[in-house]
């Protein structure tokens, strides 16, 4: 795949409408970051990798890196499943509200570099 359309386009519509979520909210948090496809999930790039997220079989993936999760340690903990991994079970609310710390955050980090 070479595009973030191509991503989302193999699931099913359910799954769709929630990785456009996904993506539209990054969009609207950080607009000036570009997509691309990077380690085969879709990427937002602001100097250098900002945020992946994917779909999976009982989970959407968010990956801000190790230092996005880090930094909301205590709000991520029931979401944290590895360094750098988020899970959100499918079928139960995104935390919006923390995606857009962990969004901000990532923001001025590479900003900042």
């Amino acid at each position: 795949m070479k595009t973030i359309d191509e991503y989302i386009e193999t699931f099913e519509p359910e799954i769709q409408k929630t990785l456009e979520e996904i993506r539209n909210f990054i969009k609207a948090e950080v607009p000036e970051a570009t997509e691309k496809i990077s380690y085969g999930m879709p990427t937002f790039y602001l100097n250098g990798n900002l945020v992946h997220f994917a779909a999976f079989k009982d989970h959407y993936g968010f990956f801000p890196t190790p230092s996005g999760i880090d930094a909301f340690e205590k709000e991520l903990a029931p979401y944290r499943s590895g360094k750098g991994t988020l899970r959100f079970p499918i079928g139960k609310p995104i935390p919006w509200e923390i995606i857009k710390k962990v969004i901000q955050f990532r923001k001025k980090e590479n900003l900042n570099q």
